[in-house]
């Protein structure tokens, strides 16, 4: 029954949500979903994007509530993932299913292995002072044009990037990771959209539950610090892993 799969979609996406706030790896729960649902890859890819932004906002607001925030240095970043994030969507709307299935595994690897093999910073003055290595920039071009291409994961790409080469805490890698994501999901989802590439219906659901997920997320990783994004982080690590070696 439909109400059925949209029920299960709300909650995939409130699930998602909250965990790509917090870590990375959301959009592996929601586009086989999608996909399950009926929808093909780029369609899936597209619909995707609904819930990213509505995810996002709530996220970027809940931040804000918290007190955790810097508009103009999160602006200047996502600047610099814009010009790939627009010319990765369209390359998205492009390929086939099996070429885009098998970029996708081939990421998700190379994601798993960095993540598992990354080094943490103890430095607990760097919470306001970035200490900016000129490798960011590049990095976030690169970054913008998977995330416009598929997405999937990217939150561990960004959280790798603006860790390792800002060295700032891991509450304000996700603030500044949420506001990222957001500006270049825009122009990304116009467009699949303009290619005729969305689902409003399971998009607007999808939504709902993204946003209250990312709400909610943005929260914890305020209230809770590094020690509960360590936690979710892992999970989803854990998670992402195993599907990748298709023991469910």
């Amino acid at each position: 029954m439909e109400w059925a799969h949209l029920l299960l979609l709300f909650a995939i996406g409130t699930i998602a949500g909250f965990i790509n706030v917090n870590a990375g790896g959301g959009s592996s729960l929601t586009l086989p979903t999608l996909i399950f649902m009926g929808l093909d890859a780029a369609a899936a890819n597209g619909t995707n994007r609904v819930g990213l932004i509505i995810q996002n906002i709530f996220a970027v607001s809940s931040f804000k509530k918290n007190k955790v925030q810097d508009f103009k240095q999160s602006s200047f970043l996502a600047l610099f993932t814009l010009p790939g994030a627009v010319i990765g969507a369209f390359a998205a709307t492009q390929v086939s299913n099996i070429l885009f299935q098998r970029i996708l595994g081939g990421v998700l690897i190379f994601i798993v292995l960095s993540m598992f093999f990354s080094r943490s910073y103890k430095n607990k003055n760097h919470k306001h002072n970035m200490k900016k290595s000129w490798l960011i920039y590049p990095a976030l071009i690169g970054i913008g044009f998977y995330g416009g291409f598929l997405q999937v994961g990217v939150g561990f790409l960004f959280m790798a990037a603006l860790y390792h080469l800002l060295r700032v805490s891991l509450v304000r890698v996700n603030m500044h990771k949420v506001f990222i994501i957001l500006i270049y999901t825009i122009p990304a989802f116009v467009i699949f959209l303009c290619t005729d590439n969305v689902n409003w219906k399971y998009g607007l659901v999808l939504a709902a539950g993204n946003g209250i997920g990312g709400w909610w997320g943005a929260h914890a990783a305020v209230k809770g610090g590094e020690k509960i994004i360590r936690i979710i982080l892992a999970i989803a690590i854990i998670i992402m892993a195993v599907k990748l070696f298709g023991l469910f």
